[in-house]
């Protein structure tokens, strides 16, 4: 179903005391803020401005990661455009104030659609792929090139790890890990599948790989990077 500039919802017009650094902010940036800010016909002319040029963002994106998704048509990759855009400019008109004048506004708008239109991509991927709990396979962390006395000691470590994630998580833990850190999930997919933040998981995350190094420690164990953060 198509979009229209008119149905994005319009955050309310920020003061002008607000308005951050705007002396050190090149001229189209400050007259991006300004328009923005403004009411009436002049507010309307730079949203729409605006919402062109973050789908013009998103449709980029979309078609540089289209090889990757070849079950898409183009119907719907046009949608996860428009949808993107739309999500982008209801970002940036909440974050205006957030605009430091670092680099164009512009360019600093621009990025918000690349990352929705990534965002989207990445969970109709997935779309109706189911997360296991269980690992895709537990040989993601094993070496080659081990000696027998090597492949003993990584065989005992990898059975403390599995152990350890058993015993030493919460059930919500060991999903997350396990998701993220094991079977490499995209961390936005994990996010609307549980109803949670990315903040949120990053934090559980967090908190299992904790837990976990501590029971391996108590265990003799060192995990020794196994599992760095892979939610991105």
């Amino acid at each position: 179903m198509s979009a229209t500039v008119e149905r994005v919802p319009i955050e309310p017009f920020a003061t002008a005391q607000h308005q951050p650094h705007a002396a050190s902010m090149d001229h189209d940036s400050r007259g991006w803020l300004e328009d923005l800010r403004a009411q009436g016909s002049t507010r309307e002319d730079a949203v729409a401005r605006l919402h062109a040029l973050l789908l013009r963002g998103a449709r980029f994106e979309v078609a540089r990661r289209r090889a990757s998704l070849p079950h898409l048509r183009g119907n719907e990759l046009d949608e996860i455009a428009l949808e993107a855009a739309d999500d982008a400019l209801m970002s940036i008109l909440k974050r205006l104030d957030d605009f430091r004048g670092a680099s164009r506004f512009t360019t600093w708008a621009y990025k918000f659609a690349l990352f929705e239109a990534a965002v989207k991509l990445r969970k109709r991927a997935w779309q109706g792929r189911e997360i296991p709990l269980e690992p895709d396979s537990w040989d993601v962390f094993a070496s080659g090139g081990l000696g027998p006395s090597e492949k003993a000691e990584q065989s005992e470590l990898l059975h403390a790890v599995q152990q350890g994630i058993d015993v030493a998580l919460t059930a919500h833990q060991r999903r997350v890990l396990v998701a993220l850190a094991v079977n490499g999930r995209p961390i936005d997919v994990l996010a609307e599948r549980l109803g949670a933040t990315r903040g949120a998981l990053h934090k559980t995350l967090h908190d299992a790989r904790r837990k976990l190094r501590a029971h391996l420690a108590n265990e003799g164990f060192d995990l020794d990077g196994a599992f760095e953060e892979n939610g991105r």
